[in-house]
């Protein structure tokens, strides 16, 4: 697959207001003391199995992530998604039989107006955290522009700083019927750029019963990476 036009919003969360949704077998990683937790829009093309070609209708849509960020027993690090939202219906039943992870329908536009990228997600799906087992209200939205400051350059993070903490992860950990599985992840570095954002409305994090975030977010832009990932396995 590969993503584009991609904001990671961040912002540090007390840990006991994530420790919940968590399952057992994983542990909640901080950075300067807290955890963080990440709205990610983008959106997505060329989705197929590696065998495969894109399926027409089927390999390109807007997804977005609510996620935090973990490690195993192992001291492996990784990323937990509390939620994915994503406008198209089969690919979120696929994902949620195939991947085990939350994803949720949604009403979602991702255009671009000039050097801003115009975002919008409704979740129309009930979210249910498939780690605890337990439904929250479905009514969760995100509407915002962003872009990547002018002027600012392309970096790679570097080991030690936030930055590599929140985005150079390599794996991620969904919840079966026999416990955590992990999934590996695979592309290069991300390439960021310094972001700014206007938004408008975002309830993403409602659900979670975090009913505000402290202002302003940490925020990073990339334009466009390729990515291939496996399906998880239980955790040896």
């Amino acid at each position: 697959m590969v993503w584009h036009d991609l904001l990671f919003a961040h912002w540090p969360v007390n840990k006991p207001d994530l420790a919940e949704f968590i399952p057992p077998g994983l542990e909640l990683e901080s950075f300067d003391n807290s955890a963080w937790l990440g709205i990610v829009p983008f959106r997505m093309s060329g989705v197929r199995h590696r065998f495969l070609p894109p399926l027409p209708g089927a390999s390109a849509f807007p997804e977005l992530n609510v996620r935090t960020y973990v490690r195993d027993r192992s001291g492996r690090s990784g990323v937990w998604f509390f939620t994915l939202d994503a406008a198209h219906r089969l690919a979120v039943r696929v994902a949620r039989l195939t991947y085990r992870l939350a994803y949720t329908n949604a009403q979602m536009s991702c255009r671009r107006a000039g050097d801003w990228i115009h975002y919008q997600s409704r979740r129309t799906g009930p979210f249910t955290s498939l780690a605890v087992g337990r439904a929250r209200t479905p009514h969760a939205e995100f509407r915002a522009r962003y872009r990547p400051i002018p002027g600012s350059t392309v970096f790679s993070p570097a080991p030690g700083t936030l930055e590599h903490f929140l985005t150079s992860r390599y794996c991620l950990y969904a919840f079966g019927p026999r416990g955590v599985l992990r999934g590996e992840i695979d592309h290069n570095p991300w390439p960021l750029r310094l972001a700014e954002a206007q938004i408008d409305v975002c309830t993403k994090a409602g659900p979670l019963g975090l009913a505000s975030l402290p202002a302003p977010p940490l925020l990073h832009y990339s334009e466009c990476l390729s990515v291939v990932a496996w399906l998880p396995r239980p955790i040896p």
